[in-house]
């Protein structure tokens, strides 16, 4: 079984100072029962909240945590493309920094058991614990991405993910918005790699509501969809 020798955790933070010491600490938890090299590595997006200044106090006690910042709000996808780019191990997995997904933090053993197998695992909520409405915009989301690029992910974009290293030179991710899931998702797909999903327990933040349904977001991820299916089903380039 190819199981990996390490592994980095990346997040994002923004409006996380109540939750970001409380990801850290859970992650540092799971990690170290896994007994394999790893990091974690916290990606601070201009947070006006100074978010990652608390994880900075952090990783000055802890040499295996380390924070990056953003001089300005880039975007949730542009935080996880540095996410990608300043990690060194074997693979990755990214998670919201929100608090979302710490107790999901719990189901990387499984996820890991697919990745054995698998070049690029995602994620699916197995109960979407959220208003009628955002559950709406989710199943519309996830109902035209399997329409459009003739795919069959439960939950493209859910906030949680763990990929091949390896993959990421080859695959040129572009977003700076929350499309950057399925951005990575699609093409892995399409350019051969082998593509997986495991369900797992997620409980929405009691700190703030989730930044992927505020309009702007909404606005540059359609726009983002649009230029993908252009590229993909039109020029048949990525």
């Amino acid at each position: 079984m190819n199981t990996p020798k390490s592994i980095s955790l990346i997040f994002p933070v923004y409006r996380d100072k109540n939750t970001v010491r409380k990801v850290i600490n859970k992650s540092l938890k799971i990690l170290r029962k896994l007994k394999k090299k790893y990091e974690i590595i916290i990606i601070d997006d201009g947070c006006p909240e100074k978010s990652g200044l608390v994880a900075l106090n952090y990783s000055k006690k802890n040499s295996k945590v380390k924070v990056f910042f953003h001089k300005k709000n880039l975007g949730y996808g542009a935080a996880i493309r540095t996410g990608f780019k300043k990690s060194k191990y074997e693979c990755i997995y990214a998670v919201d920094g929100d608090g979302e997904f710490g107790i999901a933090l719990n189901d990387l053993p499984r996820i890991l058991k697919k990745y054995t197998y698998n070049d690029l695992v995602i994620t699916y909520r197995y109960k979407k614990r959220y208003k009628t409405i955002r559950i709406i915009i989710s199943w519309a989301y996830n109902f035209i991405l399997r329409i459009l690029f003739n795919i069959s992910f439960k939950d493209i974009s859910c906030g949680s993910r763990l990929v091949k290293k390896r993959i990421l030179k080859k695959i040129k991710l572009t977003t700076n918005s929350p499309f950057i899931g399925a951005e990575l998702a699609i093409k892995a797909k399409y350019m051969g790699y082998k593509v997986d999903e495991v369900g797992i327990h997620s409980f929405p933040s009691n700190f703030r509501a989730g930044s992927s349904i505020v309009l702007k977001n909404i606005i540059i991820t359609i726009r983002d969809i649009l230029l993908l299916y252009y590229k993909i089903l039109l020029k048949r380039k990525l």
